[in-house]
């Protein structure tokens, strides 16, 4: 929704690379004015804030070890202005090259004494700056909320579902790397087929950072970044849900990068960062890391590594686990929390629990180590936290 109090349009024009002329450099802001109507006021000038934008950007690259840009290869976009506040977005192209993928972020801006403070998505001054800025919708400011910790504490639960439609199996063609190859953190997979439709992993409010780059934001500090998409989406600030369309899986590198084959480049954010994947519950797996693009996903017992399919279960909630009996096969349901109870029941290795409280019992131990916590069921029955992934080292629903 564009919110501005002078009616006229602006955009930031960029002149073209010759090869291709498929990356926009900004050399110098230059703004294309539409003309106004009678009895408008004269129009402003964007340039102020996009000079302040460009060089919060190129700031915060020099912190990354795995990014060196210039002013050249930014891309800013004013979308909404409103008198001292502007908001928009802030993209640093990469080349066309492997190993190379455009960063980019959401920002809010507001002049104060002739200078603009600008900060980013995932910040703590972004959600404050939101808070005040008239810019920003209602649904915006509950979605830009003061982010948690990174992982939430250690909380590795995310609430979201793989990027495409529940109950479809796609590959994953490209194991946990790095959002722009094989730099760390390894933040991204890659993954090809279906139905070629790529849905947000999770509700949030999404915005085009350029042509085949979808950023959804969601709560909890996280959002995710999904690239190469053809037919995509544009949208600024728009309200999505969990599933719902961004685009199809392809080939664009408008901004940077490279892409043999038709996929989706999928990454996590939170606070305003690529963080791992690895260990992150996401459509019922869990991600695992290793070499840059060798590492998969784990459901239950079962795994999958590059090449293998992965069935989008849906989103875990916050109060369940999957059942992971180690290759047992199935996992040990009792009538109260420890081996001293009578069984009551199994569960089946992947199985989806919902949990009320947790308690100490007998230790156990699983994948992940030793534990002596013991999980009710919302059936009454026990089980071993030892044999479940839930996100979590810890009770995740309170104590009976």
């Amino acid at each position: 929704m564009m919110m501005n109090s002078d009616p006229s349009m602006y955009r930031v024009a960029h002149p073209r690379r010759p090869a291709g002329g498929l990356v926009l450099l900004l050399t110098a802001a230059i703004l294309v004015i539409a003309a106004p109507a009678a009895a408008q006021a004269a129009p402003r000038s964007d340039a102020a804030v996009v000079a302040a934008v460009t060089a919060r950007l190129l700031h915060q690259s020099a912190t990354s070890p795995a990014v060196s840009a210039t002013g050249d290869e930014a891309r800013i976009t004013v979308t909404r202005r409103n008198g001292s506040w502007a908001f928009g977005t802030a993209v640093l192209v990469a080349p066309h090259t492997r190993d190379a993928h455009p960063t980019g972020s959401i920002f809010v801006a507001r002049a104060e004494a002739g200078r603009w403070q600008v900060a980013f998505d995932g910040e703590p001054a972004f959600s404050t700056l939101a808070a005040d800025s008239p810019v920003v919708t209602e649904t915006e400011r509950k979605v830009f909320a003061t982010p948690s910790p990174t992982y939430a504490g250690g909380d590795f639960r995310t609430g979201m579902a793989l990027p495409f439609a529940v109950g479809q199996t796609w590959t994953l063609t490209g194991g946990p790397h790095g959002w722009g190859g094989s730099e760390s953190p390894f933040s991204s997979i890659d993954l090809a087929g279906g139905d070629q439709v790529v849905r947000a992993a999770r509700g949030g409010t999404a915005y085009t950072m350029c042509q085949g780059w979808i950023r959804v934001i969601h709560d909890r500090g996280y959002s995710t970044d999904y690239y190469h998409l053809w037919s995509s989406i544009s949208v600024n600030g728009a309200a999505v849900a969990q599933g719902a369309f961004l685009g199809y899986t392809g080939t664009d590198v408008t901004c940077g990068g490279a892409a043999s084959g038709r996929h989706v480049h999928f990454g996590l954010r939170q606070n305003s960062a690529y963080v791992p994947i690895g260990d992150h519950g996401i459509g019922k797996w869990v991600f695992v890391g290793g070499a840059a693009y060798q590492g998969g996903a784990r459901h239950g017992s079962a795994w999958a590594g590059p090449g293998s399919g992965l069935y989008n279960y849906g989103v875990l909630g916050f109060t369940q686990g999957v059942v992971d009996a180690n290759g047992g096969g199935t996992l040990t349901r009792r009538s109260g929390p420890g081996t001293g109870y009578a069984a009551i029941g199994s569960l089946s290795d992947g199985a989806t629990v919902s949990i009320s409280c947790s308690a100490n019992g007998t230790t156990h131990t699983g994948r992940y180590g030793a534990t002596a916590l013991w999980n009710r069921l919302t059936d009454g029955s026990w089980v071993s936290d030892a044999f479940l992934w839930t996100g979590v080292n810890g009770a995740i629903n309170g104590w009976c």
